[in-house]
């Protein structure tokens, strides 16, 4: 492993940057450290050091605040280990790093500008976004502005396969994660090999949503299974109670929901009060320790995947883990801070090969990246999809996440 991305010791991460910034209030409403604060700040700096700005864009408000706060504590924490090692040098200028987050609120139209704020504020690249209706209108502001945005979570094939090219020809959209054309086959295999006859597919037609539902729908035609409904509600239903009154009278052994966790825990909530014996079956955007709070004990027997290796598979796992709870204090890892901790390290990565912070240098360096980071080997193909991406199947039981299989 390159020395550069092993995790330092635990002390090294915990110390705040030296960039600083002021105490904030997290999604949970728990204080944390200044180093959840996303400071643009990078204080007084030696001679010969250079600031570099590195952006990090999520929902940091709304009904998936955590999952977005969890993604930017990633690239917190990858900041804070390079700024603690102090031996990050480009065109002999010794480098300080420090992160310019943004609430882009998991809305498509927040997205665009988001991107432009930050292209504006000078970041020589972003890691972001957490959804992909808001990573894919984004990417088009990132690419015209010769950036690179590597996604630790969005896993909608067209993020990669439809973006824009930097003006000067390169891939601009990367990301850390499996693509949605393996984790819908993945549910689909699951649902096939554990005896389902008859499934039903609801999603909240999010980009998001309804490109796994329809992978899901893809993977599932012309095996055993019948698709006994596809249904459609929003990211902010709260009543699903007439869909699934129609669903059950179709009595489907599993119930595929593409959305996230928030509404997959309503969505669970309403089938055992309407007596819905059907399994539920969800994606990453469900698989958190969020879904299981929310859900309580309707949430047991709930299949999910997530579009990488088990955090406990990890070899640093649990060093991370430890590093995160203490560096924010009342957080735990939800799901992709892990990626968003390795997509930091690939664009610092790519300014160490093009040994310069030229936007256009690092997005030409890209397809260079390698390394073994925290979630695996961290290498692109020529789409900007990570190579070698796994998923991870779980199931809720006793209020924890099971790993089931992991699928390479």
């Amino acid at each position: 492993m390159n020395n550069l991305f092993k995790l330092a010791p635990i002390a090294a991460v915990l110390m705040l940057a030296a960039c600083g910034g002021q105490g904030e209030k997290s999604a949970s409403g728990a204080t944390g450290s200044s180093n959840t604060s996303a400071s643009t700040d990078c204080g007084k700096l030696a001679e010969n050091e250079i600031c570099v700005k590195i952006g990090s864009a999520a929902p940091k408000t709304g009904g998936i605040a955590h999952l977005g706060k969890d993604n930017e504590n990633g690239v917190a924490l990858a900041i804070q280990d390079i700024n603690a090692k102090g031996d990050l040098t480009i065109d002999g200028k010794k480098v300080k790093l420090v992160m310019d987050g943004e609430d882009d609120a998991g809305d498509p139209k927040q997205g665009p500008i988001v991107a432009q704020k930050l292209v504006d504020a000078g970041v020589v690249g972003v890691v972001g976004h957490l959804n992909s209706g808001v990573s894919i209108p984004a990417s088009t502001v990132y690419a015209n502005a010769g950036m690179v945005e590597v996604s630790p979570s969005s896993t909608n094939p067209d993020y990669t396969l439809k973006s824009s090219k930097t003006p000067d020809g390169h891939v601009s959209a990367y990301r850390v994660v499996a693509t949605d054309a393996k984790q819908g086959p993945a549910l689909a295999q699951y649902i096939v090999k554990n005896g389902g006859k008859k499934v039903a597919l609801l999603d909240d037609a999010t980009q998001y949503g309804k490109g796994l539902a329809d992978q899901v729908e893809k993977a599932l035609k012309g095996s055993s299974v019948t698709i006994v409904s596809r249904d459609a509600a929003t990211d902010k239903t709260t009543d699903f109670k007439a869909v699934l009154t129609e669903i059950k009278a179709k009595n489907p052994d599993f119930i595929f929901w593409g959305g996230m966790d928030d509404t997959a825990a309503t969505l669970v909530k309403q089938m055992k009060e309407l007596g819905i014996t059907a399994k539920l079956v969800s994606d990453d955007g469900a698989c958190s320790d969020k879904f299981i709070q929310l859900a309580g004990n309707d949430g047991e027997g709930m299949i999910c995947s997530q579009a990488g290796m088990p955090l406990a598979q990890m070899p640093k796992g649990a060093d991370f883990s430890a590093a995160y709870e203490k560096a924010f204090p009342g957080q735990k890892v939800q799901i992709y801070s892990p990626f968003a901790y390795d997509a930091t390290y690939a664009i610092v990565e790519a300014m160490k090969i093009a040994n310069s912070v030229d936007r256009e240098a690092i997005a030409a360096a890209m397809p260079k990246v390698s390394f073994d980071g925290l979630t695996g080997r961290v290498e692109f193909d020529q789409n900007g999809d990570i190579k070698q991406g796994a998923i991870s199947l779980f199931e809720v039981k006793d209020k924890k996440l099971n790993v089931v299989e992991v699928v390479k």
